[in-house]
């Protein structure tokens, strides 16, 4: 250990209850840091998988047809393009043809063609407006969660029923419906009676209380439509691409491609706020500990004048004095950083182990966290901008003190 080590030890040492306190709240700051990043991250990531899970990455939606005239001149890159000249039509004519050109983008890993429309469905205890989604079960398991969504049931038999359906948590406890239940569907002015194969849960409750899954074939023949899609679900290996495959599928397959991110914009904003407001919350904890970090070591330059006066006396420089105080800073954070990081482990594990129900936009029955090597490196960074700031000041004036001007009690 070196002497300017040891000499920040002995300065500390003397005001050891402020110290203990700064470091405290140092402990604190950085632990609630983590424990609130880790939260707020980890439902977001929970909300982004179960959103990938029930509608996928990518949606391929309408046509799009350009109405609008092109203007161009030869030997020249000139041309006019009105973007209101655009339109859409609904649906995809030939979703096999758009199915087989989407698959052939390396990052797709799965596509599935839906057929959407609105019905009435009359259950046990009354009626409601619901919507009916045709699959082909073996391509929707692929793009979706389905099969780990399924909370009563088997999704077996739903494969093995051509009357058979997949019904929502929410549409089934309204109308009072249980596996192996049959109810009427109401389309297209025809009545159709239709099995209840198994119920699921995605969580998300505008979509639980609503959705029907029909096989493809039934869903066509209800809906009156024996050729098209609504829309086709894509499943993407990396989905964090999405917004770029999104816009490179609308440039080849002349339709709108709708990324996940932009679908959720408003919710993504949501939990980016709370991530941050959470942040600039708990990031007062360190910089009130930086305060009286500040307040201790200003305190321990004016009691130790005579100290810093016989150091200069003996030989040490300047930035012999700067270092000693900026090292008594450098300690007490390490600590607090080293402590900090082992406590907001130890409460986000904590907090992962307690019940919580939620059902809304996702649904759980425990908090959720993300282990995110991150959120220790932000707590730290923030912990040393603030303490390090604090500690530079004191370090300065006690590195101008003289041993004459203390001797003749003009130090300031």
């Amino acid at each position: 250990m070196s002497p300017n080590v040891r000499i920040a030890v002995r300065f500390l040492t003397a005001r050891r209850r402020s110290m203990v306190m700064s470091l405290a709240g140092i402990v604190f700051g950085v632990g609630f840091f983590i424990v609130t990043q880790a939260q707020t991250t980890g439902f977001e990531d929970f909300f982004v998988r179960t959103i990938l899970g029930t509608d996928g990455a990518i949606r391929i939606v309408d046509k799009i047809q350009n109405t609008s005239p092109q203007m161009s001149s030869d030997g020249s890159s000139f041309s006019i393009d009105q973007s209101e000249g655009i339109r859409y039509i609904e649906g995809i004519e030939e979703p096999a043809l758009v199915r087989e050109a989407v698959m052939k983008f390396e990052n797709v890993s799965g596509v599935s063609a839906v057929l959407s429309g609105a019905v009435l469905v009359r259950g046990k205890v009354g009626s409601d407006s619901a919507r009916v989604l045709g699959i082909e079960l073996g391509d929707h398991v692929k793009v979706s969660d389905i099969a780990r969504q399924i909370v009563t049931g088997h999704l077996d038999d739903f494969r093995s029923n051509p009357a058979g359906t997949l019904v929502g948590r929410g549409l089934a406890h309204r109308l009072g419906l249980n596996v192996g239940d049959s109810f009427v569907i109401e389309a297209t002015g025809e009545t159709r009676r239709y099995r209840v194969s198994a119920i699921f849960e995605t969580g998300v409750s505008d979509f639980d209380r609503v959705r029907v899954y029909l096989h493809m074939r039934e869903c066509r023949s209800l809906l009156q439509k024996p050729t098209g899609a609504s829309y086709l679900q894509v499943a993407l290996y990396d989905f964090e691409r999405a917004p770029a495959e999104a816009v490179q599928m609308t440039r080849v397959l002349g339709h709108k491609a709708e990324d996940w991110k932009w679908r959720q914009r408003t919710w993504l904003e949501v939990f980016r706020a709370l991530r941050v407001s959470a942040a600039l919350t708990v990031s007062t904890i360190i910089f009130i500990s930086g305060l009286g970090m500040f307040n201790t070591l200003a305190m321990i330059v004016i009691e130790k004048t005579r100290e810093i006066a016989i150091l200069r006396s003996m030989g040490y420089t300047r930035r012999d004095i700067s270092s000693i105080f900026i090292w008594q800073g450098a300690l007490v954070l390490a600590a607090g950083i080293v402590l900090g990081s082992m406590l907001g482990g130890t409460i986000t594990y904590a907090v992962s182990r307690l019940p919580i129900r939620i059902r809304g936009i996702f649904s759980t029955d425990n908090f959720v966290v993300a282990w995110e090597p991150w959120h220790y490196v932000a707590a730290a960074f923030i912990a040393i901008v603030v303490v390090m700031a604090a500690s530079v000041i004191p370090a300065r004036r006690a590195a101008r003190l003289e041993p004459g001007d203390v001797i003749r009690g003009n130090s300031q």
